[in-house]
């Protein structure tokens, strides 16, 4: 079986995208499967190549036990519209900005995050760029539920496919 691949993406690659990558890198460890699932993130825009997350992005990440300062910043590429399966937006503005760059083809694999959290009534995972560190932890527990609702999916995706190839 082959692994599935999700890609996070925000703006820059600074704020919210690396602290969804660590949350689910976590969450998919916690729940055995690290071994089926990649993951990566990346930015729509090129402000902060090469730079490691915000520093509050990385304080949060660090207060519930989730280590990103190895992650950097990269700008989407064409070619991850093909290698990832999933490709995970954290608003609409972004989700949009992917949709004009994704070939037709790969449009299918573009996704909002927060659809995945199907209990919590915000549709976009607000930008905490210029905000206090509290919106960085308001990112982090919709990040959480988002991230949990997806491992669901990813399961019931992962025992498809384990079926399939009995």
């Amino acid at each position: 079986m082959r692994k599935i691949s999700v890609l996070f993406v925000c703006m820059g690659n600074i704020c919210r995208s690396p602290l969804a990558q660590g949350v689910f890198e976590q969450r998919l460890d916690a729940a055995g499967l690290s071994d089926w699932v990649a993951v990566d993130s990346a930015g729509t825009h090129a402000y902060h190549i090469g730079n490691p997350p915000d520093p509050r992005s990385s304080d949060t990440a660090r207060q519930h036990g989730i280590d990103i300062s190895h992650q950097r910043a990269r700008q989407v590429a064409v070619s991850d519209f093909a290698n990832f399966d999933y490709i995970v937006a954290m608003d609409h503005d972004n989700h949009q900005h992917l949709a004009a760059q994704s070939p037709t083809d790969y449009r299918h694999r573009l996704h909002l995050f927060l659809t995945f959290a199907p209990k919590v009534t915000q549709q976009e995972v607000p930008d905490p760029y210029y905000g206090g560190r509290s919106g960085f932890e308001q990112v982090y527990q919709l990040i959480s539920a988002a991230s949990d609702g997806l491992i669901d999916h990813l399961r019931q995706q992962l025992r498809g496919e384990q079926t399939t190839a009995t």
